[in-house]
């Protein structure tokens, strides 16, 4: 029910009970009931106004409470959002942390393996190898691996020897060092890590003047120098970071350091030249059967010439024959027939068959311009 119809009814029954209150003291004229009758009407006002604030104060409870069931409701349902956000994150989290964990072992792992000189040159000619097939060269055609070289003056095998057109080839190793560049990332104090990286070049150096000396460059129909593939680009940089002359010292001993980006063109380039090499040959070779099939339409010609030719004079006969067949033969045969001699008539109607006349010659006999003779082909061989 509601808190203003309450304190009416309360209001009104207030108000009867004063009134019946009233008139019993005014019947008996008693003023000290008419007394008691004030404090009476004083305390049931009081109560009455307790009464209303206490409705009053019981309907600000309730609407309280329901504004405090909705902030309840409010904070469960954030806690409830909240509960599953950490849980989540959490979960990412965790997967994270195992991600990172695969990771670093799996770099513990390649960095262990590369610490090997062996495997390293196996990676190295691995990744050449890709290079080399991304460039459209083939194993076996364009280039081998790991052809043994021997002469008065060098001995080694190269782990990857690409062909030039022309029997040249260029010769490329594909081992590098490694140990002191691992070691300088895995320290995070910088002095160390630049000590790491100077003795790196060193080893970088060293590296190159060994491969100088065993003389790939000195092998028949090779270029005047060797190839040194560093698999990572950071390699040859931090090196040139410590010694910006290192790549002209590699130069002076016939060595060239490429990394994946020049070496790539390198072989981009050898490729063209392939491709340009192979077209040449191909044009050689298109000559030549050209060369041939206009020979061969020349013979023909010739040959349908002279067909042409026994043509007309077969025509020329058969036109000669008719006038003699004529005179000497049919019209003795119709005085015959005149003369009484039974037969049939009808056959000595013959009818000749128009002479074909003139051959056509082929239009190339008399094309100055369009006709190639045969001498003029032997004389451009």
């Amino acid at each position: 029910m509601p808190a203003s119809i309450i304190s009416l009814i309360i209001g009104l029954l207030a108000g009867i009970a004063i009134g019946y209150l009233i008139s019993a003291l005014r019947n008996k004229n008693n003023s000290a009931d008419s007394a008691l009758l004030d404090d009476y009407k004083k305390q049931l006002e009081a109560e009455r106004g307790k009464t209303e604030n206490s409705i009053k104060l019981t309907a600000e409870l309730n609407a309280m409470k329901s504004t405090v069931e909705k902030l309840s409701q409010q904070s469960n349902e954030a806690n409830r959002i909240r509960t599953e956000a950490e849980a989540k994150l959490e979960t990412t989290i965790n997967e994270m942390r195992r991600a990172s964990e695969s990771i670093f072992d799996e770099t513990k792992k390649i960095a262990g393996a590369l610490s090997n000189s062996q495997t390293r040159g196996k990676f190295g000619e691995a990744q050449l190898e890709l290079l080399l097939q991304s460039a459209g060269l083939r194993e076996g055609h364009e280039y081998t691996r790991q052809k043994s070289t021997t002469d008065a003056d060098s001995s080694g095998i190269p782990d990857i020897t690409v062909k030039m057109p022309g029997g040249s080839a260029i010769f490329v190793d594909s081992k590098f060092p490694f140990d002191r560049f691992l070691d300088a990332f895995g320290t995070e104090v910088q002095s160390e890590r630049d000590d790491y990286l100077a003795q790196h070049t060193k080893d970088l150096l060293k590296h190159v003047e060994a491969l100088a000396k065993r003389g790939y460059h000195k092998s028949a129909g090779s270029p005047d120098f060797v190839v040194l593939f560093v698999p990572f680009e950071t390699l040859l940089a931090e090196a040139l970071r410590i010694d910006p002359a290192l790549l002209e010292k590699a130069f002076k001993v016939n060595v060239t350091i490429a990394t994946p980006t020049s070496m790539m063109a390198l072989l981009r380039t050898i490729g063209y030249i392939f491709t340009r090499n192979k077209l040449a040959d191909n044009a050689d070779e298109i000559q030549k059967v050209a060369n041939t099939f206009l020979k061969n339409i020349t013979l023909l010609h010739g040959k349908i010439v002279a067909v042409g030719k026994a043509i007309s004079s077969t025509a020329k006969a058969y036109e000669d024959l008719i006038p003699t067949a004529e005179r000497t033969v049919l019209s003795p045969a119709r005085r015959i027939h005149n003369l009484g001699v039974t037969g049939d008539k009808d056959k000595l109607a013959i009818e000749y068959p128009e002479s074909p006349g003139e051959v056509r010659e082929l239009k190339a006999i008399s094309a100055d311009d369009d006709f190639i003779e045969v001498e003029e082909i032997e004389t451009d061989k």
